[in-house]
């Protein structure tokens, strides 16, 4: 019998990337991302947390703000760890192999600067 683990996602990115590298140097960024459900009168919002790795994890950072929607595909995943309290805690995220960008990227400061420069000052 086959097995299969796979998640596709559509939602918003609920806080900005955070990305890290590992003590071998591979980076991994970290993002949540929130579905919104309606059933009737009822809604609720489902939160997923996100990791990507590599190249897809400094793509995501670079590109990916709270607030834009994304739809990502990957793999769940539960970690566990020993908290300080002694308990032992768990976490499943979704393993990211794709993520697709798929609301407006809000113009940040540093960009909206760029229009405003005038030729002489652009150095190449």
């Amino acid at each position: 019998m086959a097995n299969l683990n796979r998640v596709e996602i559509i939602g918003n990115c609920g806080k900005e990337p955070e990305m890290r590298f590992t003590p071998a140097g591979k980076p991994v960024t970290s993002f949540s991302v929130a579905v919104n459900s309606k059933f009737g009168e009822n809604e609720s919002t489902e939160w997923f947390n996100i990791v990507a790795w590599n190249k897809l994890a400094e793509t995501c950072n670079q590109y990916l703000q709270k607030g834009q929607q994304v739809f990502v595909e990957g793999r769940l995943q539960t970690r566990s760890w020993e908290g300080q309290d002694g308990e032992k805690k768990y976490r499943t995220e979704v393993i990211a192999n794709k993520v697709l960008f798929l609301g407006q990227r809000k113009q940040t400061e540093a960009e909206g600067t760029m229009a405003e420069l005038e030729p002489d000052d652009i150095p190449f």
